[in-house]
């Protein structure tokens, strides 16, 4: 073969390849459709089943309270402004049906469950004072209320165990004010400028170490915002146990590692210069270091999730419907969000995935700090979710959701956009491989979740609750923490119970246990109960 062959057989092999490079470089993509299923297929999927997880609504608790005002024989008290020696109702919510019974109706076209309302009421007004639990039905229009408390506990429940409603903080409040601080005028104008009207306080848990007790320690702090890293070193032990205000008492008092016998052996003390005093700054108005607001000026916008077909999910009432999952849900008035009959691809995995407490165990020498045992569900963890903020709690696009309370009043709360379901890209290929061996190829899937969140925001701490639905059929059950750290006055030996945050705080040493209940079905009925105190997460 001459040259002048080879030649021209080289220049069409590169007139060959110049025009397949052009091809490749300047073809237009024929667009994607947007989804695999459009949002009308996935609102026929919903169905009214999920009803029988569904939180109580407003309408129905109102029908509970005016049946029960007129059939327990007894008045009832606004909780809101109910005294010790007061009856009234302390929460209600929903009674939910056995599992026996919903999968019945569920699975087997049985009948469905009958509705009632599950409602705890003190009752302090009777010769024996007592907490009395009581399941009300069938709603709407309740007609019969039985008294579960023996069955459910074996017995009474003794009225010192019940939770302090905000009327009784409010009174321990105004007694100290009005009866006990007076006692200690000298000590507290010299060593903090006021009478004591510009504290505030962190109660402690439990109230006492023996049945029976019912006493409080108070640990004071300056009254800014963020005020739970700026303690005094000055804590009261409150004794609120008796129904009669007039004689609860401050046996105890700490001040500077050191206890005293009351406000006025305090007092006392200090007049004879027997009190070490560990002088303070006061703190600037808007909480010097620990206020949220910008140190420096923002940057702009950050980066902003993108739905550029829409949600790929559809809501209706308390069920979520995916392509790949759904699920019900709702939120529990103490243990805060609950997630069932959990389904992907259109079989159940998961009866039941719910939080059931965080709990928080402290440290610290001093006796606020040393005694506290903090178990958040106890104080309610779903009746403390507000409303989250667009593009900070939650992306801008994802779909708000209001939750329905009845707690410490007769009158449904409403939290506006307190629940958010969203989805996102996880950051990370869902699966992916580029081969160079032999051939050269790549294939590969954007990873992405499905987010069902809320926030509750317990005093000091706000824990960030999520339900995670990977595309593979994967839960992510995960808790953030974030907010304030609880504190102690550093003195002494403190910094064997943490690390100094500032002059005179201390970071107390504490333990976080997240507890959840998880009730698989996968292939057969079973329980499993979860607890992680490691990864604040299970998977």
């Amino acid at each position: 073969m001459n040259l002048k062959i080879l030649f021209i057989l080289f220049l069409m092999a590169l007139t060959t390849i110049f025009i397949l490079v052009t091809v490749l470089l300047t073809r237009k993509e024929k667009a994607t459709p947007c989804g695999v299923e459009p949002q009308a297929s996935l609102k026929e999927r919903h169905n009214n089943q999920s009803l029988v997880f569904a939180g109580l609504s407003a309408k129905e608790m109102v029908h509970v309270i005016r049946y029960l005002q007129s059939h327990l024989g007894l008045p009832l008290v606004d909780a809101f402004h109910a005294n010790p020696s007061d009856n009234c109702i302390y929460y209600m919510d929903l009674q939910l049906p056995s599992k026996d019974e919903v999968l019945n109706f569920l699975d087997h076209g049985g009948t469905q469950p009958t509705r009632q309302a599950l409602v705890v009421v003190y009752f302090g007004s009777q010769s024996d004072p007592n907490i009395t639990e009581y399941v009300v039905g069938p709603l709407p229009g309740p007609t019969y209320h039985q008294d579960v408390t023996v069955q459910k506990y074996g017995g009474k429940l003794p009225y010192h165990s019940r939770m302090v409603l905000g009327n009784e903080y409010e009174q321990i409040e105004k007694f100290l004010l009005e009866k006990k601080l007076p006692e200690a005028p000298t000590f507290l104008n010299q060593v903090f400028g006021h009478n004591g009207s510009d504290f505030e306080g962190l109660t402690s848990a439990p109230r006492g170490f023996q049945s029976g007790d019912r006493a409080t320690w108070i640990a004071l702090y300056q009254n800014v915002p963020g005020f739970f890293l700026h303690p005094v070193g000055l804590e009261l032990l409150v004794d609120h146990s008796s129904l009669n205000v007039s004689r609860w008492s401050v046996p105890k008092v700490f001040y500077n590692g050191q206890y005293y016998n009351g406000l006025a052996e305090l007092e006392r003390a200090f007049l004879e210069k027997r009190v070490r005093v560990e002088k303070i700054k006061t703190v600037a108005s808007d909480g010097g270091f620990s206020s949220v607001n910008p140190r420096v000026p923002p940057m702009g916008f950050g980066p902003l999730p993108f739905e550029p077909c829409g949600p790929r999910y559809s809501v209706s009432n308390n069920q979520v419907v995916s392509s790949f999952w759904s699920f019900a849900f709702r939120m529990d008035v103490n243990m805060g969000p609950c997630v069932y009959d959990i389904r992907f691809q259109g079989h159940r995995i998961v009866y039941e995935l719910s939080v059931q407490d965080a709990m928080s165990i402290y440290g610290s020498n001093s006796p606020g700090g040393m005694s506290t045992r903090y178990m958040d569900a106890n104080f309610g963890m779903g009746r403390f979710t507000y409303s989250l903020v667009r593009g900070v709690d939650c992306p801008y696009s994802a779909t708000y959701l209001d939750g329905v309370y009845l707690i410490e009043t007769l009158t449904p709360e409403v939290q506006k956009n307190s629940i958010c379901l969203f989805e996102e890209n996880t950051g990370a290929p869902f699966r992916r491989h580029f081969s160079n061996l032999q051939s050269l190829f790549y294939g590969g899937l954007p990873g992405s979740a499905l987010v069902l969140r809320s926030i509750s925001t317990m005093g000091n701490y706000d824990y960030v609750w999520d339900f995670v639905f990977h595309l593979n059929g994967a839960i992510e059950s995960k808790v953030r923490a974030t907010g304030y750290i609880t504190s102690s006055f550093l003195y002494g030996d403190g910094l064997d119970y943490g690390n100094r945050v500032a002059d005179h705080t201390l970071g107390t040493i504490h333990t976080h246990l997240i507890n959840y209940k998880v009730d698989l079905d996968i292939g057969e009925k079973l329980c499993l109960s979860c607890s992680s105190d490691s990864d604040w997460g299970i998977h």
